[in-house]
């Protein structure tokens, strides 16, 4: 980042490239929307470039970009709650950005394994966007991205304790919500 404060246009194409995909997928997930994951994805590197004079070494880079891509989307899902439109197009999140290796082991599982593995995943997906956005968020950086709770607070503005207890009631939440899934195939609507 420090080059790209000095103008390296490669410097920048390697920071787009190394994260491009991680910041993606944070960003899918926190919306549930994978198209608009794609859009919002190049405006957080648009931010990036143009705040490249402000960065200061004061974290490590990708506490600044998660960071960045928090605001992009809390401003867009305030965005939506003031304008809600419904989508002709209803997103298929459940295999936009899927690992590599979740594809080969479906690959080699049979059909009901398949549809059973999907299903578990939409559920999943549904239940962790059904949690607060600093929740889903905490719980998404430190599953997802693998970052430290020191880092997960400076991307969140908030304490270390605060972090764990977000991810604590977040995982609490999701045990609860699919405990029943679980046990039996049903799916109940949030009370």
């Amino acid at each position: 980042m420090l080059r790209v404060q000095r103008g390296d246009l490669r410097a920048f194409e390697e920071l787009v490239e190394k994260y491009k995909q991680a910041v993606v997928n944070l960003i899918a997930r926190m919306l549930g929307d994978p198209v608009e994951a794609e859009d919002l994805g190049q405006n957080v590197f648009i931010q990036v470039h143009r705040s490249a004079g402000r960065y200061r070494v004061s974290a490590k880079f990708s506490t600044w970009l998660f960071t960045i891509a928090r605001n992009l989307c809390l401003n867009e899902l305030r965005r939506r709650s003031r304008h809600p439109a419904a989508s002709l197009d209803a997103p298929h999140p459940e295999r936009e950005h899927e690992p590599q290796h979740a594809v080969a082991d479906r690959e080699r599982s049979g059909p009901s394994e398949t549809l059973l593995e999907g299903e578990l995943v939409a559920k999943i997906r549904e239940a962790l966007l059904d949690l607060p956005e600093n929740q889903r968020l905490a719980i998404l950086l430190w599953r997802d991205e693998e970052l430290a709770y020191e880092d997960i607070a400076a991307v969140l503005g908030c304490s270390l304790t605060a972090v764990k207890s977000l991810i604590h009631r977040g995982r609490e939440t999701l045990k609860r919500r699919l405990k029943p899934y679980l046990r039996t195939g049903a799916w109940e609507a949030e009370p």
